[in-house]
């Protein structure tokens, strides 16, 4: 989060979103029955190279249900027959290769030890018997043990969703290529919390450490969209993953043309240094003169009203009496103020300079709420604060917000924050949603706009 040098705003944007097929965010996941999956029986699925590993039985059972849900779904979404992959599955490890298990190499021949630290689908023109997915089991039991169960079932399902593509087509370069195959995960993930799969079983208390996992995923910060080999960002993979788990597959099918926005971008050459974080206290006046601005704007061209912008006090330890003492983020309407613990916002630095204009944007917001006389401690004020605060960097992205420009990697800190710190009752209270269901309701108001805040705009 930076100064830029010049900077031009334009109302309009506070008007929008980012995209202009949107979908209604669903707060809330269903919920996973209570019986317990049970493994693709010997036969149905033949994975080359697969051991008796947990990893290979997950990735099995998920391709299983993964052929399933496509089999379902690919006729109503794109017409006619899902066909099966014809190439086959491989699992390998890679510093333990023995070639006689794999006489015709893995996915479109390729020697073994490529698929290190990966997993890839492969389709070679005019090969239709190369149509196949490959992959490290040694990575993805890493992945699984440092990020939950069920990661290795999600790398599967996006290599699936490749095959789709390979079925149908792509949708143009590689970062909208990859993201609609996050999209098409997700809307197989819901199928399986709705506990639809036969061998696969995702609970609800899963999805946050399934988003955690993204992290590793994702591309190194500053890389150019336009990268041949681009992924996305945190935030662009997450959010085609939430988009396919609320909307499903046509979602997918839909939303990933050419006027699809990525927020993953390079360094300008002032940020290389500090890779776009700015200094602390550099920080903390920034966002002190972002949020007032935005919002005066905000009342004025979208509420037809006047705005009293509170004062952004920090405090140590203990919030002001207004507020109750354990809570870290806080607004007081007896005052119009908005307070902020110190302990947080430095930890939360350590996350990225974004985290911390994210903490301070949500109390903001429910200052902003309270003068439109929409009660701070409504039950789902949080979620309206969380939702604002996700339009407020839509318009920061978007350089609608004067004299402040987002960095590579911003979004992704929010991201962060909301899983990490947005589910602490000593932080936003106690607003019984999962980090999972924070980043959905961020990234609705990023996408949507103020219309998905329930303000009354």
């Amino acid at each position: 989060m930076t100064r830029p040098a010049l900077l031009s705003a334009v109302a309009s944007l506070l008007l929008c979103g980012l995209t202009s097929a949107c979908g209604v965010v669903v707060v809330g996941t269903p919920s996973a029955g209570g019986r317990a999956p049970a493994d693709a029986p010997p036969g149905e699925v033949t994975v080359v190279g697969a051991t008796e590993e947990p990893v290979d039985e997950l990735a099995r059972n998920a391709l299983a249900d993964l052929q399933d849900f496509w089999s379902d779904q690919f006729p109503d979404v794109f017409g006619g027959a899902f066909q099966p992959l014809q190439g086959g599955y491989f699992s390998v490890d890679p510093d333990d290769v023995d070639p006689r298990d794999y006489p015709q190499g893995v996915g479109c021949g390729s020697d073994p030890r490529e698929a290190a630290k990966n997993a890839f689908y492969c389709q070679a023109p005019d090969e239709p018997a190369s149509d196949s997915i490959t992959y490290d089991r040694a990575f993805l039991a890493e992945l699984a043990d440092g990020y939950g169960r069920f990661l290795p079932a999600l790398v599967m399902a996006h290599e699936f969703g490749h095959a789709v593509q390979g079925r149908v087509g792509s949708p143009g370069p590689s970062i909208a290529t990859e993201t609609q195959a996050d999209c098409f995960a997700g809307a197989w993930s819901a199928w399986v919390v709705d506990g639809r799969a036969e061998h696969s079983q995702l609970r609800e208390g899963e999805l946050d450490d399934l988003l955690r996992g993204y992290f590793l995923l994702r591309d190194p910060v500053g890389t150019s969209p336009a990268e041949q080999s681009a992924h996305g960002s945190y935030f662009d993979r997450v959010s085609a993953f939430q988009e396919g788990f609320d909307d499903g597959p046509e979602a997918c099918r839909d939303r990933f043309g050419p006027d699809r926005v990525f927020t993953q971008g390079e360094f300008r050459d002032r940020e290389l240094g500090n890779q776009g974080n700015a200094p602390y206290g550099e920080l903390v006046a920034l966002i002190d003169e972002a949020l007032p601005a935005f919002w005066d704007r905000a009342f004025t061209d979208v509420f037809d009203a006047d705005f009293d912008a509170p004062p952004i006090e920090p405090f140590t330890g203990s919030a002001p009496d207004c507020a109750p003492s354990d809570r870290d983020l806080v607004y007081c309407a007896d005052g119009n103020v908005v307070g902020y613990d110190e302990e947080l916002t430095t930890t939360a630095y350590e996350l990225g300079d974004y985290a911390v204009a994210t903490a301070l944007a949500i109390p903001y917001a429910l200052g902003a709420r309270d003068q439109l006389g929409l009660d701070p401690a409504d039950p789902d004020a949080i979620r309206s604060a969380v939702c604002l605060t996700g339009w407020f960097s839509a318009q920061v992205f978007n350089r609608g917000v004067p004299d402040v420009l987002i960095s590579p990697g911003d979004l992704d800190e929010s991201v962060l924050f909301l899983l990490e710190y947005g589910v602490s009752e000593d932080v936003l209270g106690s607003a019984n949603l999962s980090g999972f269901q924070l980043v959905d309701v961020f990234r609705g108001g990023f996408v949507e706009g103020v219309e998905a805040c329930d303000v009354g705009a």
